[in-house]
């Protein structure tokens, strides 16, 4: 993508709904397909869970678009995931964000705004170092 108008949303800067829709299907076919966390959407219906990934980076990224999924903890709270594979999400997003053409800025701070609920994404066990 060429320079950007940073006075338009992050939302519209990426694109908006058609380019949100085909980045979430290349995004998906991504970690679907990736050997350290493919694992967990095994039994996910896709279709579903595609829907509520739009309307949640919609709604990140200052869409009009309201995300009417359930809270997030509560959605991944019972699956263990590591920061290390939270980490390995947010790569396949970053490496497909590029392939899209979004611009590097844009790029960093889709990152920044998905980062921001690492805490509620992941549920790696205590191992005494409160």
């Amino acid at each position: 993508m060429e320079s950007q108008d940073h006075t338009k949303s992050l939302f519209d800067r990426i694109g908006g709904e058609k380019a949100l829709e085909r980045l979430i299907d290349r995004f998906y076919h991504r970690v679907t397909h990736d050997a350290e966390i493919g694992h967990y959407f095994t039994h996910v219906p896709i279709d579903k869970l595609k829907i509520m990934q739009r309307e949640f980076f919609a709604m990140a990224t200052g869409g009009p678009v309201n995300y009417s999924g359930r809270p997030l903890s509560h959605v991944h709270h019972h699956l263990a995931i590591s920061r290390r594979e939270f980490q390995r999400f947010t790569e396949h997003l970053i490496t497909t964000l590029k392939e899209e053409g979004v611009d590097e800025q844009d790029v960093y701070e889709v990152i920044a705004k998905i980062n921001i609920y690492a805490d509620e994404i992941t549920n790696e066990a205590s191992y005494g170092d409160d």
